[in-house]
């Protein structure tokens, strides 16, 4: 968890070891359960805006420096759990927003999904 430019949490989601910088930033989901409650958090009734982009969607998931640090695969207020449908073709592209290593195609995304963050060909 961080907080960027004086407005947004992040969620990133590590497996090293304490201290070690390594991190994978979701940058949106596709929003199946608890809609009404995202939509009433998030002040919108767009689906397509609740969870798109790394902001949205903490603010949708109501994340913040509380869940620092938690396990996300122990029980908790927030866990990473498996797909409950099957996932379409899953795409690369440059990362978004970075100056080092621009060529390295490390996002990762479904091909298709209205709700990817950014921009979903480059």
């Amino acid at each position: 968890m961080y907080f960027i430019y004086g407005t947004s949490y992040m969620l990133n989601v590590t497996a090293e070891d304490p201290g070690v910088g390594a991190g994978v930033l979701l940058r949106a989901i596709e929003p199946i359960e608890g809609i009404n409650l995202m939509k009433r958090v998030r002040k919108t009734d767009k689906l397509k805006d609740l969870a798109r982009g790394p902001g949205r969607l903490a603010a949708a998931l109501q994340i913040d420096r509380r869940l620092d640090g938690i396990d996300l695969c122990a029980d908790g207020p927030l866990w990473l759990g498996t797909a409950v449908r099957e996932t379409g073709h899953i795409s690369t592209t440059v990362r978004i927003g970075i100056t080092r290593e621009v060529a390295r195609r490390l996002r990762f995304f479904e091909k298709g999904s209205p709700f990817v963050s950014g921009p979903s060909t480059r």
